[in-house]
């Protein structure tokens, strides 16, 4: 029965088992056994959204929030003057919205697809009513959004001592699919939104992603190649921080 049930489940909402994979490594779900995750996502579904649609508007009602398992997204606010300002982007393997969702608020900001994007959907209503029905979810959620908030703090501290390019470096070793070997890593075409997010011009991330061309890095339009995972760890050991949100975006490159 219970094997019949995870099938009904996987026809519906589309999880498959690389997406149960990046589920156990947010945050947000850490610690919670597969069925945990089926009683949490009762009504949630995966969707494939095109390049620059729009997930939800600023000031409107926060009934729901996403995990990200293909592509990029952006959050952003509109100026007074038209202008974009660009808050967030956020890669395959991790969750945005949660927090104006557990505040039963609006959306502070407005969200879009950068590129062709496979986002999870979960409605607040459905997963609150989870959390208050079972003390034990509840708890988890909230150890969990405990660790988040020291993973920030952490994430401010690198972005002070850290020089670009190990910023950089770190940054790809979230994004990597393998802990060693050569590996390959799709990067949204507009760089800009990467170092926006890093704390750099982007003529600055050019920069560095030049100078880990040493260490086996190869850029070819949004595609990014390393030959050694190992190399770019060892470009400082602290910058593969152990807190940080694993993002498996990348595939084993060929050769």
């Amino acid at each position: 029965m219970a094997e019949q049930d995870a099938e009904r489940f996987r026809r519906r909402t589309g999880l498959n088992e690389e997406d149960y994979r990046m589920l156990a490594r947010l945050p947000l779900f850490a610690g919670f056994s597969r069925s945990d995750i089926r009683s949490l996502l009762a009504d949630a579904w995966v969707q494939r959204f095109p390049r620059n649609a729009v997930l939800f508007l600023e000031q409107e009602p926060a009934t729901r929030f996403f995990v990200v398992f293909e592509g990029w997204v952006k959050l952003f606010r509109e100026t007074e003057a038209g202008q974009e300002s660009v808050i967030g982007v956020f890669a395959p393997g991790e969750s945005f919205a949660e927090a104006a969702v557990f505040d039963s608020g609006d959306y502070p900001v407005s969200a879009m697809t950068v590129e062709d994007s496979r986002l999870l959907v979960i409605p607040a209503d459905s997963f609150i009513r989870k959390l208050r029905e079972n003390a034990d979810y509840a708890l988890n959620v909230m150890a969990s959004v405990s660790r988040h908030m020291r993973r920030l703090v952490q994430q401010v501290e690198r972005l002070s001592v850290k020089s670009s390019t190990e910023r950089v470096a770190e940054f790809l070793l979230r994004l990597a699919a393998t802990e060693d070997g050569p590996v390959e890593i799709r990067l949204p075409l507009d760089k800009s939104l990467i170092a926006r997010r890093l704390g750099m011009q982007p003529e600055t991330f050019s920069r560095s992603l030049a100078r880990l061309r040493a260490l086996g890095v190869a850029t070819s339009g949004a595609r990014v190649t390393i030959a050694d995972i190992g190399a770019l760890k060892r470009l400082g050991a602290e910058t593969a921080s152990p807190c940080a949100p694993a993002s498996p975006t990348g595939r084993r490159a060929q050769g």
